[in-house]
């Protein structure tokens, strides 16, 4: 399973890149997008819709089932990838380089209390 060590994790199975902006890139990891299967639809949060941790924010279906992406910080929408919305399947092809949305965190030291690769390896067994 690739889990890269670069990115944070949380425990609902997304994945947060720090951008050179400040702004985090979140996405789903690999060990979710295996588990959903072929993924059909994506619906992703609005640009400036404010996101509170751990809260849902986004929905992702696959041929069989349907699932909640959470906001892994609290903050605002920046930025969503309409070419996942316009191509779902490119999460299953690649789910590190498919980020769906980014977020301008409220406190940027939000991220570093999210779990390292490591962790989220320990997490999923």
């Amino acid at each position: 399973m690739n889990i890269p060590a670069e990115l944070k994790y949380t425990a609902s199975h997304e994945w947060v890149r720090v951008e050179a902006d400040g702004t985090i890139a979140v996405g789903i990891t690999e060990f979710a997008q295996d588990a959903l299967g072929d993924i059909v639809f994506i619906e992703l949060p609005k640009i400036g819709q404010a996101l509170s941790a751990g809260k849902d924010c986004a929905v992702i279906e696959s041929v069989k089932a349907a699932g909640d992406i959470y906001a892994p910080v609290t903050g605002e929408v920046v930025a969503v990838n309409d070419a996942v919305v316009d191509a779902p399947e490119s999460v299953n092809a690649d789910a590190f380089s498919a980020w769906l949305f980014k977020i301008k965190p409220a406190n940027a030291a939000d991220v570093d209390a999210l779990m390292s690769a490591e962790d989220y390896a320990k997490n999923i067994g």
